[in-house]
């Protein structure tokens, strides 16, 4: 069963990606044109080629034994989103929540590595913070694979806090007291953090960051 704690971890794996893993991904992504998906001044964020599932899919078995260290109903890896960041743009502050009842793979968390740094700006951060105004007052059980009486938070995916609700009005994760913290790791290193655990990128304001993400998940995806 899946503990709370688990969806608030927060770990790193420092040599996720070999230094030959991360050229490869790199000529790779320069060999595949953008998505033809989304507005023309939106950054990429699509479906990674498949050599590049390939790559990271050995880099996330070798990595699975020690992110279970903090996340042991780790199972497996969905399937590996790229990204592609350029100035300007940035991942607002959100947070993707644990999913509804149901079977396995559940989502626990969420795992990102950066392949290109941008010169300036775009890095990783999380937030937390002891506001009440984070919780929905719910809680899952054993019937939903959590461990009884694990509590749930609100939840904003980042489809959703890009474009706000209405007008200019911020979301509630923006307003929300929060504490951020910052990363500064290079490109190979991968974040494993929980899905209850506010994230997000903050802005590029030189050069280009490539990213590749996907879920972490308590069974194999079908």
């Amino acid at each position: 069963m899946i503990h709370v704690s688990e969806t608030f971890a927060l770990h790193t794996v420092e040599d996720f990606l070999t230094a030959e893993e991360i050229s490869q991904l790199n000529k790779i992504m320069d060999s595949e044109p953008a998505a033809a998906s989304g507005p023309a001044n939106a950054f990429r964020y699509e479906a990674a080629p498949r050599a590049a599932q390939a790559i990271l899919q050995q880099a996330a078995e070798r990595a699975l034994p020690a992110i279970r260290r903090l996340m042991p109903s780790l199972a497996a890896t969905a399937r590996w989103m790229y990204t592609e960041l350029g100035p300007g743009d940035a991942v607002p502050v959100h947070l993707d929540g644990i999913p509804d009842a149901g079977p396995p793979p559940r989502r626990i968390g969420r795992i990102g590595v950066d392949i290109a740094r941008a010169g300036q700006g775009g890095q990783f951060y999380v937030a937390t913070s002891s506001s009440p105004g984070l919780w929905t007052g719910d809680v899952r059980g054993e019937a939903d694979g959590f461990l009884p009486g694990t509590p749930v938070t609100r939840s904003l995916p980042h489809a959703d806090a890009t474009v706000p609700a209405s007008g200019d009005e911020p979301s509630w994760v923006e307003t929300l007291p929060k504490t951020c913290w910052v990363t500064d790791a290079p490109a190979g290193v991968a974040f494993a953090y929980g899905a209850q655990l506010m994230h997000g990128v903050t802005p590029v304001t030189r050069g280009t960051l490539r990213k590749f993400v996907t879920d972490l998940l308590d069974g194999t995806p079908t």
